[in-house]
């Protein structure tokens, strides 16, 4: 009788892939190698937003706020929230009888945006979370509104990322992505990708001693999904109503989705 050799088994988790910038690496490591990005660059974060943008990073968290709709006494999630931006206006909106939870997976972020928040005299109403995005540490319906900014593009389950925020919302409350995306216009494409491979990457070296990790957050730009298909996944996740606005020609865009 003939001896049946059973068939060598993979482990389909560890053969998936997904992409780090333009490299593909084992899907497993994505979440340490991201974080090992932000530890570098966390306390160069600030100085660096204002040189790649020319400042203009804070007119679009500007209009973002705007398009909130927070009041006085909302709870706010500030998601990879980082140094504060948001969660420094967002205080300010829902005052004393509201709640702003800045949440960041890595600590070296939250850990600046602290201090940032404090040296402010913004702690009242601030609370501080490290958490996942894939699988936020709340309860259903717990906000009114959710914020992720420059964020999302890092995750590595973008899914289930939303479905998690959709998840935590409450009902009638809105989810306002803010990220990188695709411009509109073919030369103003071509010029932001020269700015973004070659200056980028020599201001990194330059101001923050690092050059590798701006050009992979260069590189993670070009990755992440373009403003239809952010749309069309945000609605899988279960959001009414979606909408973006693209800003700075498309650079930026501004999705805002609604749960009922």
């Amino acid at each position: 009788m003939s001896k049946i050799h059973d068939q060598p088994r993979h482990d389909q988790h560890q053969q998936e892939t997904i992409d780090f910038g333009f490299t593909q690496i084992p899907k497993q490591e994505k979440e340490k190698r991201v974080a090992d990005v932000f530890h570098s660059v966390a306390d160069k974060y600030d100085v660096m937003n204002d040189l790649m943008s020319f400042g203009i990073h804070r007119l679009w968290k500007k209009i973002t706020i705007e398009y909130s709709g927070i009041r006085q006494g909302q709870k706010v999630l500030d998601l990879a929230g980082g140094t504060g931006d948001l969660t420094a206006k967002f205080s300010q909106l829902v005052g004393d009888d509201g709640l702003v939870i800045l949440a960041d997976i890595n600590d070296s972020m939250l850990e600046v945006g602290r201090e940032k928040l404090r040296d402010k005299g913004l702690f009242k109403n601030i609370e501080y979370v490290q958490a996942n995005a894939e699988a936020l540490p709340f309860a259903d319906n717990s906000f009114d509104c959710i914020t992720i900014s420059f964020g999302l593009r890092n995750v590595t389950n973008k899914d289930q990322a939303l479905k998690s925020m959709w998840r935590v919302l409450k009902p009638g409350g809105r989810l306002l992505i803010l990220e990188f995306s695709k411009p509109e216009y073919k030369l103003l494409n071509k010029a932001y990708d020269l700015y973004s491979f070659t200056m980028l990457p020599l201001m990194g070296k330059i101001v923050a001693n690092d050059a590798d990790s701006y050009r992979y957050l260069a590189e993670s730009i070009r990755m992440h999904p373009d403003q239809l298909k952010l749309k069309n996944m945000m609605e899988l996740a279960g959001f009414k109503d979606v909408q973006y606005h693209n800003m700075t020609g498309g650079i930026v865009a501004l999705h805002l989705g609604f749960k009922f």
